[in-house]
């Protein structure tokens, strides 16, 4: 069974950037779809970004389209989520997860989730 850990979430002012890591027990994971989603306090978790197994395929909710970057090492067996021009509203906790197969919007289609990095972006 695949593990998932995050690293990278912390502290940061608005405008500021982040760069989230989540590294991957098995070497199966170049194979699986990954995805990255954040859940703020009382709300539902949301996607944020999901990229192919072979990092050719990515795609971004609208909210962060062109402020955030998702990649991937294969080799390192991680996935990154490298955000910029941070705003408060980015506040929550951020997890990645993984499939086997394509990616996908839908959290319900994950089947490995990571414990979650907290995000705070002040303002």
């Amino acid at each position: 069974q695949v593990q998932l850990v995050e690293f990278g979430g912390g502290l940061v002012q608005a405008g500021g950037s982040l760069r989230l890591s989540c590294a991957a027990s098995e070497r199966t994971f170049s194979s699986y779809g990954m995805g990255w989603f954040r859940q703020a306090p009382g709300k539902e978790r949301e996607f944020v970004a999901r990229i192919s197994w072979s990092g050719a395929v990515t795609n971004y909710a609208d909210s962060v389209k062109g402020r955030f970057t998702i990649s991937r090492d294969n080799a390192k067996n991680t996935v990154y989520l490298q955000m910029s021009s941070l705003k408060p509203d980015d506040t929550a906790v951020y997890y990645c997860a993984g499939k086997t197969g394509g990616s996908s919007s839908n959290a319900d289609d994950y089947s490995y989730w990571g414990q979650g990095t907290q995000v705070t972006v002040s303002s």
